[in-house]
């Protein structure tokens, strides 16, 4: 299908108000889609069923599909000279003074919190609200697809939740038969194209932790597992530390809610041990994170006659609601953080989403 058609299909969904998805995968000239041909709220029960997952932080949230039989599927190559165009939309930037002091707050209890053994890492979140008065959101999925050519960039409407857009580094696990593919993510610096990158002692003691917890945690449920070496990745105008993590599992048929319940969430979004990071993030955060640092991705798609799902950890994400555009962005907190530092990252994050609504 042209581009311009499957716009034209999304854009109609979104006029009545019908549930979709629209996506492109890291590295891939391909845009894919699923529009909902009715407008029913299908939760996830069992991870047995084929479609578009939509999942939350918190297990207790609801975990949507877009269901396959349910929805009609087109793709479209991306043409060299798609590209998207600036909004010249009003950008009102809400007083941050308050959000500084609440976060590096936030920081410095978690710090406390490390200092107590209550676990060695967590990572603590906030969202930014910004007045936005454009109502193209196709055009700011454009826009991501343009600045992240290496993320997993989607953008979800469901009217019963809302309208989510996000360009995401990391892939939670993808699983085709027998075969698995995952990573651990961790640390974050601006992308300078002059100076030589260095990683210092506390991004590198947290890459190694999430790296530890993916091995350690597949180890009961594969056959086979190898990692690459850790290297540097750039996600935008980020970089991030990042190691590669492969296998075989035990079983062809293994479920892959089992994997999602071992890898979800990650140490790059939660913390370590998981439990109690967990527990001190629903409880200090204040707000609730939703779909933020959830996963999204399909889910047992036929392709090319064999079955395979692909999850993604939803980060670098926003949430578009009447007139706004609310940011979410965090960091990893460990025994040698600064908040000051903690704060300054978070402003790094939000500032690469900002570019796209302008």
């Amino acid at each position: 299908m042209d581009i311009s058609a499957l716009y034209l299909k999304i854009q109609s969904q979104l006029d009545h108000q019908l549930p979709f998805v629209v996506y492109r995968k890291s590295g891939e000239k391909k845009i894919n889609s699923f529009l909902q041909n009715d407008n029913h709220l299908y939760n996830v029960n069992g991870y047995d069923t084929s479609g578009f997952v939509f999942a939350p932080f918190d297990s207790n949230g609801k975990t949507i599909l877009i269901p396959t039989d349910k929805s009609s599927c087109y793709s479209a190559v991306i043409p060299s000279e798609h590209k998207g165009q600036n909004q010249n939309q009003s950008l009102f930037v809400h007083n941050d003074h308050k959000a500084k002091k609440n976060h590096i707050k936030l920081v410095e209890e978690g710090i406390e919190a490390i200092a107590n053994d209550s676990f060695k890492k967590v990572v603590l979140s906030r969202k930014e609200e910004i007045t936005f008065s454009g109502k193209d959101y196709l055009m700011v999925f454009r826009q991501l697809i343009d600045n992240y050519p290496n993320a997993f960039v989607y953008c979800w409407h469901h009217p019963a939740i809302g309208t989510w857009l996000g360009a995401t580094p990391e892939t939670l696990v993808t699983i085709k038969e027998d075969q698995f593919f995952t990573m651990a993510l961790a640390g974050t610096q601006p992308y300078v194209d002059s100076l030589e990158v260095h990683w210092g002692s506390k991004e590198r003691e947290e890459q190694a932790m999430v790296t530890n917890f993916v091995l350690n945690e597949l180890s009961s449920n594969v056959n086979s597992i190898e990692k690459s070496n850790t290297y540097t990745y750039k996600a935008g105008t980020l970089l991030h530390l990042r190691t590669d993590i492969k296998g075989f599992l035990k079983n062809k048929n293994s479920n892959v809610e089992d994997i999602i319940k071992v890898l979800h969430p990650t140490p790059a979004v939660c913390g370590l041990p998981k439990k109690p990071a967990k527990s001190f993030i629903l409880k200090n955060e204040l707000y609730d994170r939703k779909y933020y640092t959830g996963f999204l991705g399909e889910l047992y798609i036929n392709h090319k006659g064999k079955t395979e799902s692909n999850l993604y950890v939803n980060l670098r994400c926003m949430e578009m609601s009447s007139g706004k555009a609310i940011l979410y962005v965090g960091g990893g907190i460990t025994k040698d953080s600064i908040s000051e530092k903690e704060w300054e990252e978070t402003v790094r994050k939000t500032e690469t989403m900002k570019k796209v609504l302008h």
